[in-house]
């Protein structure tokens, strides 16, 4: 597996959209200060990958996965693997309850020369390519697929992830044996030794029911196919007899039809003429026709008299005149009258209204002198009150003041008012200003009603002047209208002469409408009368044509009764002659049936001969069928034990094959089922490991080291100390890095090999503490992950902040972070 290219959005510490271009990358370095965010983007790769990452401590923490306050983590993979390239996606969303779930997964199969720079359009899922798995759980094994390691072979060889580099080092046997067990996919020997039980298993289950199916089949032998071949030559020679005999039965059934069918003509003729009979009735439907017409031309005459005398007293009537003109004018004569003797009425109403608006305007005119006078009174005592307090001044004041005030002439307060002098000339004129206002204001109120009272006679006068003109002008309209009148006496005569006419014309009508009426019956009998003699006429035309195959005599279309007498002796005299023939043609029937028999015999004879019962149809057809069937049953079990007896001899062969299979699974089974081959595997395994692993670590401590293994316990030789064995345990940690390096790199080339597994293992990216290191170790180091990349069957990938090897790195991605979020900046090739 190859990354190509990484695209995180609001995963961990990269809140914002970031993508990591791999592409040509051959051998890069992760670099940045601690806490920026280097091991986030592994931990990227193998989440998109596998939905987990080793330091989040499986699926539980799937929550790490949203930066801080964020919603949506959204995380894609593009990477190579075996020559093919895939998309792989994840996305983790939080709900309203604040749970953190996997939203969406998907692997798709990119199409060959697919552009990835084409993925910044803002392209969907489904343009990617092919959608291999669509979910969580079809990830799981689409990914395995693709890579060809499952998450623990993943992160042990191709990204190392921090404080585990040494895991695999200083392991326990067990464990380091099942580590080595699942990377090496030697559980495949399991599978194969369970397979192999199973098919001994299914092999003796499947031999049991061949031997079952071989004793079903034990009547299928040579003798069996024999005779049904013998019975199948029988029945073929029934039906090519059958098939010989049936049509001489045919042609003497043929016949019998025939004379039969001639028996039935003759029969149908006969039943025909018999039913040649006069109807009931027939002969006087002419008759009843007659009369209802002569009853019919009888009442039009009687509906033209009557019209013609409603017509001549309707003509008088429109002569005398219209009464509803000469009614109008004796209702004018009566209004006439009535607007006469209303109109003295009227004037007097005018007259007395007049009285009483000259009374009324005459009684206001004295108010209002009265009125006049006391305002002249009243000023008058204005006047009077002004001189008297002009004389008495100091009176004028007291009738101003209260207890409490100061006084306007001394500005002294004034403890008590003294009282008004008797006799005083202010107020002997104040007395007298009460007195008239008082009479002023009686002469006003006074004033006011009589003139209120004029007023509304004025308008009761103009109402009943205009209610009097209105009238006398009624009057001469009336009086205008009757100018040419004759008098209302002779008005009455003339309405009385018209109201004669009209009742006589009324009569005449209800007189017009009997005769209409009785017409109209007249004529319903006439038309239920025609009726009834076509009715007739088609009775005996259905008759006539029911025979007319047989040439009856000409009909006489003016009379029925002579119709119908003529068709009647016509049909009795053809009857008898037919009679005759009918029983000649029924005796050559029952020759021809007995015939017919004798035929049909024959041909049953043919079928119990062979053994068969006779067909129950009594059709030709169902004579040559019931041979067929016959033949077909017999060639179809002579087939069925063909068949039956070849299953037969499959079968045997079937039980030698299961018999060879089960023998050799089971042995194969046996063989696996011991663990001497899973431990020399395992132990060839390690020792392949170790060999290259000391070749490595040599390289790195300049000759210093070389690793063993003794009992699954893993040590170094120390050269540099006369070739002392050392436990991995007791070296410092430099050492430690180095020995985890080198079965790092070792397990990774030799995974390949020693795999039962189809993993690509086209990177490997090492994520642990360089710093650990000295200059001339870290140098090795350097040159030995240098070497490995040059060889260009991998990428190689560090996470270090070590400079001096980041900077011997040709691709470096510098991973910073502020406040909001973390970037990554490509430098180099």
């Amino acid at each position: 597996m190859r990354p190509l290219r990484l695209d995180l959005a609001g995963f961990t510490v990269f809140r914002d959209e970031t993508t990591i271009d791999f592409t040509d990358a051959d051998y890069f370095a992760l670099v940045g200060p601690t806490g920026s965010g280097k091991s986030t983007v592994l931990d990227g790769i193998c989440f998109a990958l596998y939905g987990t990452v080793p330091r989040w401590g499986g699926s539980r923490g799937i929550g790490n996965a949203l930066a801080p306050s964020a919603n949506e983590a959204r995380v894609r993979l593009v990477f190579e693997s075996a020559g093919s390239r895939y998309v792989a996606t994840r996305v983790v969303r939080r709900d309203g309850r604040g749970n953190v779930k996997t939203a969406g997964a998907g692997l798709q199969l990119m199409p060959p020369g697919f552009d990835v720079t084409r993925l910044d359009t803002g392209m969907s899922l489904e343009d990617l390519g092919d959608v291999l798995a669509g979910t969580p759980a079809e990830m799981d094994g689409a990914i395995v697929e693709a890579v060809g390691l499952p998450y623990e072979q993943f992160t042990s060889c191709v990204v190392l992830p921090q404080g585990q580099f040494a895991d695999f080092l200083h392991a326990k046997p067990a464990t380091r044996q099942q580590i080595l067990v699942n990377l090496l996919g030697l559980h495949v020997y399991e599978e194969v030794q369970a397979k192999a039980s199973t098919r001994a298993t299914r092999a003796e289950a499947r031999l049991t029911a061949v031997d079952q199916m071989l004793a079903g089949l034990a009547d299928a032998d040579d003798e069996a196919v024999a005779a049904a071949e013998a019975r199948l030559t029988a029945m073929r020679e029934l039906t090519l007899a059958v098939e010989r005999a049936v049509p001489m039965l045919s042609a003497v059934r043929d016949r019998e039809a025939e004379l039969a069918a001639t028996r039935d003509a003759i029969a149908g003729e006969l039943a025909a003429l018999t039913r040649v009979i006069v109807p009931d009735g027939s002969t006087r439907v002419a008759e009843a026709t007659a009369a209802a017409r002569a009853r019919a031309a009888e009442a039009a005459e009687g509906v033209h008299t009557a019209e013609e005398r409603e017509e001549k007293v309707r003509g008088e009537l429109a002569a005398a005149g219209d009464a509803g003109s000469l009614g109008l004018l004796l209702d004018r004569h009566v209004e006439l009258d009535r607007l006469i003797g209303q109109a003295e009425w009227f004037a007097g109403e005018v007259s007395v209204a007049e009285v009483e608006y000259k009374d009324a305007v005459a009684a206001a005119d004295l108010t209002r002198a009265a009125h006049n006078g006391a305002e002249q009174l009243l000023e008058q005592a204005r006047l009077d009150y002004a001189e008297a307090q002009t004389l008495d001044r100091a009176a004028a004041l007291r009738a101003l003041l209260a207890p409490g005030h100061d006084c306007p002439v001394c500005e002294q307060p004034v403890a008590e008012v003294p009282p008004m002098p008797e006799g005083s000339a202010v107020q002997t004129a104040e007395r007298t200003g009460k007195a008239a206002r008082a009479a002023a204001d009686v002469a006003s109120t006074a004033y006011r009603q009589r003139d209120a009272v004029a007023r509304e006679l004025e308008r009761g006068l103009d109402r009943k002047r205009a209610q009097l003109e209105q009238h006398r002008s009624r009057l001469n309209e009336v009086r205008a209208a009757l100018a040419d009148s004759p008098g209302v006496e002779a008005l009455r005569r003339r309405l009385a002469e018209l109201t004669g006419l009209q009742r006589k014309l009324d009569e005449a009508g209800v007189a017009v409408r009997s005769a209409r009426e009785v017409h109209r019956r007249a004529q319903a009998a006439v038309t239920a009368a025609d009726e009834q003699q076509r009715a007739a006429w088609r009775t005996f035309d259905t008759i006539r044509d029911g025979v007319a195959r047989f040439s009856p005599p000409p009909a006489d279309r003016d009379d029925l009764a002579v119709a119908w007498s003529a068709l009647a002796g016509w049909a009795q005299d053809s009857a008898r002659q037919r009679e005759q023939a009918r029983a000649e043609a029924v005796a050559a029937v029952e020759a021809a049936h007995a015939e017919t028999q004798r035929a049909r015999d024959a041909v049953v004879e043919l079928f119990t001969g062979s053994g068969l019962g006779a067909p129950p149809g009594g059709a030709d057809a169902d004579l040559i069928r019931a041979a067929a069937v016959a033949a077909e049953r017999a060639g179809a079990a002579w087939q069925r034990l063909v068949e039956r007896r070849e299953q037969a001899r499959e079968f045997v062969e079937q039980r030698a094959a299961l018999l060879r299979e089960g023998r050799v699974a089971k042995a194969l089974a046996g063989h696996l089922r011991a663990n001497n081959f899973e431990r020399w595997l395992l132990e060839e395994a390690l020792d392949l490991l170790v060999d290259g692993a000391s070749r490595i670590l040599r390289e790195l401590t300049g000759g210093q080291y070389d690793l063993m293994h003794d009992k699954g316990e893993f040590f170094v030789v120390d050269h540099h100390d006369a070739g002392l064995r050392r436990g991995v345990r007791t070296l410092s940690g430099g050492e430690t890095f180095q020995a985890s390096l080198a079965l790092a790199l070792a397990l990774s080339e030799q995974l390949a090999g020693m795999s039962t597994t189809a993993a690509s293992l086209e990177s490997i990216v090492l994520d642990e503490g360089f710093g650990t290191l000295d200059a001339a170790t870290l140098d090795v180091v350097a040159a030995t992950l240098e070497n490995l990349a040059a060889r260009g069957d991998r990428m190689v990938g560090v996470v270090t902040h070590v400079n001096a090897l980041a900077d011997r790195v040709p691709v470096r991605f510098e991973v910073h972070k502020d406040a909001r979020t973390a970037y990554v900046e490509r430098v180099g090739l």
